[in-house]
């Protein structure tokens, strides 16, 4: 039997999509960490809420899937299927693997680890 995905992680992907930024940075601690490869450990909801728009930049359009989702009490691991295109239009596709380190009751993200072939993506990103 496995456990609930926990609202945050669900209302993340959401908010990522929907570029709502604020939204993104509102569903962090005050004092959590993102660490995503190749990008400099970011500390506090506005620094993480300032990450996505910058690293998304030049992708006008993306959608990230979850296609696995594991919950091991405040942790949660998820699979993700990336889709998107780059400024020039072409597709850019791509598998991650986002690990969260939810608050003690689940509410917040208190740190985001970011895993995926970013020399991949780099050749895609760029037209």
């Amino acid at each position: 039997m496995s456990a609930p995905v926990p609202d945050v992680v669900t209302r993340y992907f959401a908010a990522v999509d929907a570029e709502d930024w604020a939204a993104v940075g509102d569903l962090f601690t005050d004092d959590a960490e993102l660490a995503a490869v190749g990008a400099p450990v970011r500390h506090g909801r506005e620094a993480i809420a300032a990450h996505f728009p910058w690293t998304l930049k030049a992708l006008p359009v993306h959608h990230d899937e979850p296609t696995r989702i594991v919950v091991a009490g405040t942790v949660v691991l998820v699979e993700v299927h990336f889709t998107g295109r780059n400024r020039a239009g072409d597709a850019v596709v791509f598998d991650a693997v986002d690990v969260f380190d939810l608050n003690p009751d689940g509410t917040a993200i208190a740190r985001l680890t970011s895993w995926y072939d970013t020399a991949a993506v780099a050749r895609m990103v760029r037209p």
